[in-house]
C-alpha cells in the first residue's frame, strides 16, 4: 500500500503534470516526483513536448545520485519503448530506482509494458494508484486515443435566455484562460491557432486552410495535427453540425448573470443541448461559466 508521503508526491506530480497541458501533444501530459531512500522529495520534473526529455528523466536529471535506492511516483506508466527519446523505464534501472508507483496505464505500450519490464528487473512496483485524479489531467489525451480524434470542447457565449451571442470582452477574458490547456482554438470563421503560441515544436502542425465546416472533414483535418484537444468557439456552423453529431464532447456556456427581476419565460432557449450532462458551474465576475460533458 503506498504511504502518506508516497500519495503526496502522487498528488504533486499529478499537479506538476497538468503544466505540458497545451504544448505536449499528440504526446500526453506527465508528471514525477522522485523520492530518495527516506522518503524525502529530491527531484520532480514533466514532460514538455514531444522530443524533449520525457518526465521521469527530467525528474531523474533533478535527483542525481540522490534516487538511488529511491522510489519514483510517475502519473503514467513508464514507457518501453525507445523513439526520439529513450525508454523510461530504463532511465528509471539506470538510475538503480527501487520502487515505482504508477497512476494510470500506458494503452500505447508497444508489448510488454514498461511496468512490467520493472517488476522482471526486481522494482517493486504498484499501479492505479490515485488514477481517478490522474485522469483530472490525463483523461483528454486518453479519450483522444480511444475516439481516434481530438477532444472536441464547445464554448459560447448566451445572453440571459440561452440564446448564442458574439462574446463580449468578459466573456473573451475567459477564453483566453480556456486556450492555454488545449491544443488548438478554431475561431467561428473556422481560421485556426495554438491554444498556446509556439508551445508545441516542430512536431505539430496548425491548419493553414479555415477548418471544413463538414464535421467529417473538420475532424480529419484536425487529426493530421496531432492535437488531442481542441477548443471551438462559437456560434458558428462547424459547431452546429458537431452538436448534431455528437462529436463535441465538452460544452461550455458563458451566461451573462441575470438581474432577480429579469423575465425571460417566453423568450428562453434550452440552455443545454440533449445528451449533455452539467460537469461544473462557477461565476466569473458578471458571468456564469457552465460547464457539461457528454453522457
Amino acid at each position: 500500500m503506498p504511504t502518506s508521503v508516497e500519495l503526496a508526491a502522487m498528488r504533486r506530480a499529478i499537479i506538476i503534470s497538468a503544466s505540458g497541458l497545451g504544448s505536449t501533444s499528440p504526446n500526453p501530459a506527465v508528471g514525477c516526483v522522485i523520492l530518495d531512500a527516506a522518503g524525502r522529495t529530491v527531484g520532480e520534473g514533466y514532460h514538455l513536448r514531444k522530443g524533449d526529455p520525457h518526465a521521469e528523466v527530467n525528474a531523474l536529471a533533478a535527483a542525481g545520485a540522490r534516487a538511488a535506492g529511491g522510489t519514483a511516483v510517475v502519473t503514467l506508466e513508464p514507457c518501453n519503448h525507445e523513439g526520439l527519446t529513450p525508454a523510461c523505464h530504463q532511465a528509471l534501472l539506470d538510475a538503480r530506482i527501487a520502487r515505482v508507483l504508477i497512476a494510470v496505464m500506458d494503452p500505447t505500450s508497444r508489448g510488454e509494458g514498461g511496468a512490467a519490464r520493472l517488476c522482471k528487473a526486481g522494482v517493486d512496483v504498484q499501479t492505479h494508484v490515485l488514477e481517478e485524479e490522474a485522469l483530472v489531467v490525463l483523461g483528454p489525451w486518453r479519450a483522444s486515443l480511444s475516439f481516434q480524434r481530438p477532444v472536441l470542447h464547445l464554448m459560447i457565449q448566451t445572453d440571459p435566455a440561452g440564446h448564442p451571442i458574439t462574446p463580449t470582452a468578459e466573456a473573451l477574458a475567459e477564453i483566453e484562460l480556456q486556450r492555454h490547456t488545449h491544443d488548438l482554438l478554431i475561431s467561428p470563421d473556422g481560421s485556426a491557432e495554438e491554444g498556446r503560441t509556439g508551445s508545441h515544436g516542430r512536431r505539430f502542425s496548425v491548419p493553414t486552410h479555415p477548418v471544413p465546416d463538414e464535421p467529417g472533414d473538420a475532424v480529419a483535418a484536425l487529426n493530421q495535427t496531432g492535437a488531442r484537444t481542441v477548443l471551438l468557439l462559437g456560434p458558428s456552423k462547424l459547431g452546429e453540425r458537431l452538436l448534431g453529431q455528437s462529436l463535441v464532447d465538452r460544452v461550455t456556456l458563458l451566461v451573462p448573470v441575470p438581474e432577480p427581476s429579469q423575465d425571460t419565460t417566453t423568450t428562453s432557449a434550452p440552455l443545454l443541448p440533449d445528451g449533455y450532462a452539467l460537469s461544473c458551474i462557477t461565476r466569473a465576475g458578471g458571468q456564469l461559466v457552465v460547464s457539461a460533458e457528454r453522457r
